[in-house]
């Protein structure tokens, strides 16, 4: 499966093991949220990059012990129009100041790609070999917005506000 992040299509350096396979030797692994939860410091013990599968229906604060220690945190959109994702990414980012990777994966649209980057997402599994240069390059095409988000861009608002005098500034 192709994965996006910056702006880029590139080679996922993490393993995906099977639910009821040993965790390999060696690599970076993704695993899912309840396996790593039967025992995370298992898990973590091991040398390599972890990351976290982590499903829309389960409360990120069963994560929160665990957030420093994990470099990716996988989350899931299972339909379309199921957008739990985007909350979760928004408290990740902005409330719990979480610097790792964060991927959208599962049903990952090319319509929604700009929303999923606004909202913190900086790495994207797509489905279609063809819509990853197209996921790539519409984050090349906006470089302004008016709504604050996760992705800490500078809003058009506060862009004006920083070429107005400081005497007129609010």
């Amino acid at each position: 499966m192709p994965l996006v992040k910056g702006n880029t299509v590139i080679a996922d350096e993490f393993l995906h093991p099977a639910d009821d396979a040993d965790l390999p030797a060696a690599g970076a692994v993704l695993v899912p949220a309840e396996r790593f939860l039967k025992d995370p410091e298992a898990v973590l013990a091991r040398k390599e990059k972890i990351g976290v599968i982590w499903p829309n229906s389960r409360d990120i604060d069963d994560l929160l012990p665990y957030l420093d220690r994990l470099a990716v945190v996988a989350l899931v959109f299972p339909v379309f129009r199921d957008g739990r994702a985007y909350s979760q990414a928004r408290l990740l980012r902005e409330r719990h100041t979480f610097k790792g990777e964060l991927r959208a994966t599962g049903q990952v649209l090319r319509d929604q790609f700009l929303f999923m980057l606004r909202a913190g997402f900086d790495a994207f599994e797509v489905k279609k070999e063809k819509d990853a240069q197209v996921f790539a390059d519409v984050a090349k095409r906006f470089s302004v917005f008016y709504q604050p988000t996760g992705d800490g861009r500078v809003t058009a608002f506060h862009r004006r506000m920083m070429r107005l005098p400081e005497s007129v500034r609010l």
